[in-house]
């Protein structure tokens, strides 16, 4: 199922002997534009740390009754490496998490999922983005971003500035970023559009800028998103056949842009 991550921030977090905290925010790599952590607020339990829960423990996220199954223990969650708030993510400390949990490295893998899957995560659903580019960085960046930092970015298009990035909606089967929402209210009042991540050319982050090899034309005439609207694979499926575009849920789906 597909979730905006602002509707999920909030959404109680359920391990296996009882609940732990709330959704914060999430953590995803810059390359295969995939969840890799959950942050969680445990409130005054583990006060001043930061708790990361990889989506190899999710096992999926209910919208009826607003919270996020766990399969962890308190035991195991408390015992586990904690970052410091101030602190951003560091290989060494990924290292550390995933061998306390067992996990597999997802970075040693071919896939955007890595080698292994665990819990509900399914690597036949990998999407395909080994071929885009590699965002501009320095060897200052993380290749982790945090979801609630990036909104507000600027979306380029092949002509022009078009809007800045509101929202990311994600698949709780995969934990791969669907879509980034875009708002174009500067441009065209009150519209909305979905661009997927497979669509971006490059990534600017000190400047704040995601570029795609779209014209703003193409984005102007896209179907419009709104808050009412159902992400059915038929409103998907119009989504893609309007940028002539193969959908991800298609197998071994070539990316027409490249």
């Amino acid at each position: 199922m597909l979730h905006k991550t602002k509707t999920l921030k909030g959404y109680k977090l359920d391990s296996l002997d009882g609940e732990f905290g709330k959704v914060q925010e999430f953590y995803f790599d810059d390359d295969h534009w995939t969840i890799r952590y959950l942050v969680a607020n445990t409130g005054n339990w583990l006060t001043g740390r930061q708790v990361l829960i990889s989506p190899y423990a999710l096992v999926a996220a209910i919208k009826e009754e607003e919270h996020i199954a766990v399969d962890l223990t308190k035991t195991q969650i408390e015992g586990c490496p904690l970052l410091e708030s101030d602190k951003p993510v560091s290989r060494q400390f990924e290292e550390t998490y995933h061998g306390y949990y067992g996990w597999p490295m997802y970075w040693q893998g071919s896939g955007a999922l890595g080698p292994n899957h665990i819990s509900g995560i399914s690597s036949t659903a990998e999407p395909e983005f080994e071929s885009r580019p590699k965002p501009i960085q320095t060897e200052q960046d993380s290749h982790l971003r945090s979801t609630d930092a990036v909104c507000g970015h600027h979306i380029q298009a092949l002509d022009g500035e078009i809007g800045h990035i509101e929202d990311f909606i994600i698949d709780d089967e995969t934990w791969a970023i669907r879509y980034l929402v875009v708002d174009t209210k500067n441009w065209w009042p009150g519209k909305k559009v979905l661009i997927s991540p497979q669509w971006i050319k490059d990534v600017s982050w000190s400047e704040s800028k995601v570029f795609v090899n779209l014209s703003r034309e193409a984005i102007k005439q896209s179907p419009e998103y709104t808050e009412e609207s159902l992400l059915t694979r038929d409103y998907e499926t119009k989504l893609h056949q309007h940028y002539q575009r193969e959908g991800y849920w298609s197998e071994k789906s070539p990316d027409k842009s490249r």
